[in-house]
């Protein structure tokens, strides 16, 4: 296996343990990454940790602090970290089973392949694999990762286990802040019942293979662009607030296939003058 491990320890239900590795179930090596350049000079910018009164530091040496109060750091280095005790440091320790509809969709975060570690504890992790895929239930634990304790659900998939890391309850706003304020409209029968066709005529099944990311392919055509010299500018065409004029009229010829799918017309917006190049396309 190519990746490395994200966490090593041991997978425990009740007396049953077994020793599993954490390998992060997504990657972002694909993403578009930019660099701080100074266009005067066209010379990628270093970030130097700096000490105000001696200069430039080894990153290597520095410790991490916490501020009791202004200017007033209690000092933490490796070693304190370490003495932190907590069986989640080295053990997910399956506390209870749930039915997976029983999590909200706003607790749930990063996924992360669990896998045995090869040798006697492959067949501890089938018998806790194979059970949990029996009854039916998503398992739920604790794991210090990243300098947090998390809690975990776990659930069967394939031959393995996925964990998802879930946010904690103060991490996650209350909608009400923000839905309470949404006037309270009363939508038409008749709308909501084409609507509801409409919406009926688009089925599918989910194909994450067909989520294209746009910009992410315009700013690569753009890097292509400029890297030849061109200007690789993109036309902005900006929607009004609303193309609706009559609503109903809008969901009828939606429904006919009557430019459904068209984008509404928008007026071109000029795109901007781009910058004069310094030495070289940035």
């Amino acid at each position: 296996m190519a990746a490395r491990p994200t966490w090593q320890g041991h997978l425990k239900l009740s007396l049953v343990t077994c020793p599993v590795a954490l390998f992060t179930a997504t990657t972002s090596t694909n993403d578009v990454r930019f660099h701080l350049i100074n266009p005067d000079t066209n010379n990628r910018i270093r970030m130097v940790p700096t000490d105000p009164d001696t200069g430039p530091v080894e990153r290597s040496d520095l410790v991490r602090g916490y501020e009791v109060s202004k200017d007033e750091y209690v000092l933490f280095d490796d070693a304190d970290f370490d003495q932190v005790k907590l069986e989640s440091t080295k053990t997910i320790s399956i506390d209870r089973f749930v039915d997976e509809a029983d999590i909200d969709r706003l607790y749930w975060a990063d996924p992360f392949f669990v896998v045995p570690e090869k040798g006697a504890g492959v067949e501890a992790f089938a018998v806790i694999r194979d059970a949990m895929k029996k009854q039916g239930k998503v398992a739920l634990g604790q794991l210090v990762l990243r300098g947090k304790e998390r809690q975990l659900a776990l659930e069967v998939r394939d031959k393995g286990l996925i964990a998802y890391t879930l946010r904690a309850h103060d991490e996650v706003r209350d909608a009400a802040d923000y839905f309470d304020d949404i006037p309270t409209v009363k939508a038409d029968a008749d709308m909501v019942e084409i609507a509801a066709r409409i919406i009926g005529q688009k089925e599918g099944d989910f194909d994450a293979s067909q989520f294209k990311d746009r910009y992410d392919e315009a700013l690569r055509e753009m890097i292509k662009a400029k890297a030849k010299g061109g200007k690789g500018l993109v036309d902005i065409a900006e929607p009004d607030d609303t193309n609706v004029i009559d609503l109903m009229a809008a969901l009828k010829n939606s429904l006919k296939g009557g430019g459904g799918d068209k984008k509404p017309a928008a007026k071109k917006v000029p795109a901007k003058k781009p910058a004069a190049k310094k030495k070289s396309a940035a």
